[in-house]
């Protein structure tokens, strides 16, 4: 049988492999949006008390390798590759690759289970910058936030955590531009993954809240903020937090969530839990060979929960854009 794809990229953020990275990759990250070196350095400060190294890039790589190998148990030969937005190998690098290998359309898995300019549109557009580079043709995979496989990983992660006893259970996302959220589902669908994810673990009631927010102070981002959420709850509380938006325990989780919020609830009086991220939890892995089938005609239907529907294969050209400007006032 002849499959529609070649090979299957996992693109994922990417992060510094060393002290001497890490500046030159917030220069990166924040491209275009006039931020002081002085600013960045104390950003940087983060990174070097983990010794100047983000996990980030070998967390892909292990979930690239779960991947291939859950992929070759299904008798799929693709070969499956990794690639960073923010580090090498770059998508570009990797089609060039590709290119030589007469490898000419390829299917991607970007690491993020939610919609939005950030974490959906921004990686199309420089899959399409390097497709126009090199030849190479690359198509999507859909996001999965309601697929039940990737529901079914984090409600494990949950029940591996969660204490003994009573305790709130609080979902946590990275924040994002407000205008960029408006023109996204990015917020309905947290909220969906969130109320499936609960019923699974015997929840009726939860919160939703954001984290990482970086820019300006006029500019509107997604409240509430996990610390100032926590200084709300009363005293002598447990919560435990789940970083539903993030893949894998990398900077964001092990210093804002580890290390910032925790000391927030401990401040608050509060008992501070935290669960990890679905990672290569063997289910989300099968979740996304599931998806990979569906792309190759190798199985049918697409597994989607909940009242949203499984989204399309292909974005529409006008989904995820990115945020409107807005003046200081």
């Amino acid at each position: 049988m002849t499959l529609p794809f070649d090979a299957i990229l996992v693109f994922g953020f990417g992060g510094p492999d060393g002290p001497e990275e890490v500046m030159p990759f917030l220069r990166k990250v924040t491209r275009g949006r006039n931020i002081p070196d002085e600013r960045l350095e104390k950003v940087a400060t983060q990174y070097h008390l983990f010794g100047g190294k983000s996990p980030i890039n070998e967390q892909n790589e292990a979930l690239r390798a779960a991947l291939e190998m859950e992929l070759r148990a299904r008798k799929i030969q693709l070969p499956v590759r990794l690639a960073h937005k923010f580090a090498s190998p770059t998508p570009e690098e990797i089609a060039q690759e590709f290119r030589q290998e007469g490898i000419q359309d390829v299917l991607v898995l970007v690491t993020s289970a939610f919609s939005s300019y950030s974490g959906c549109r921004s990686y199309l557009e420089i899959l399409e910058a390097a497709s126009e580079r090199t030849g190479v043709r690359f198509a999507k995979l859909r996001a999965f936030f309601n697929h039940p496989c990737f529901l079914d990983a984090v409600a494990s992660r949950i029940e591996e955590r969660a204490p003994s006893g009573a305790y709130r259970l609080i979902f946590t996302a990275h924040s994002i531009q407000l205008s960029m959220a408006e023109s996204s589902s990015y917020t309905a669908q947290l909220n969906e993954a969130a109320r499936l994810i609960a019923e699974r673990v015997g929840k009726s009631e939860w919160e939703l809240v954001y984290q990482s927010r970086s820019g300006p102070p006029h500019i509107p981002w997604l409240e509430p903020d996990i610390a100032d959420h926590l200084g709300t709850i009363p005293r002598g509380e447990s919560v435990l937090v789940v970083p539903l938006g993030f893949l894998s325990d990398h900077m964001e989780v092990l210093y804002d969530l580890d290390r910032e919020a925790k000391a927030a609830a401990e401040e608050a009086g509060l008992s501070f839990h935290r669960a990890a991220t679905v990672g290569t939890h063997p289910r989300f892995i099968r979740g996304l060979a599931e998806m990979i089938e569906e792309r190759l005609a190798l199985r049918e239907g697409r597994l989607a929960e909940g009242r949203l529907p499984a989204l399309p294969d292909e974005c529409a050209r006008d989904c995820c854009p990115p945020p409107r400007p807005r003046s200081a006032r």
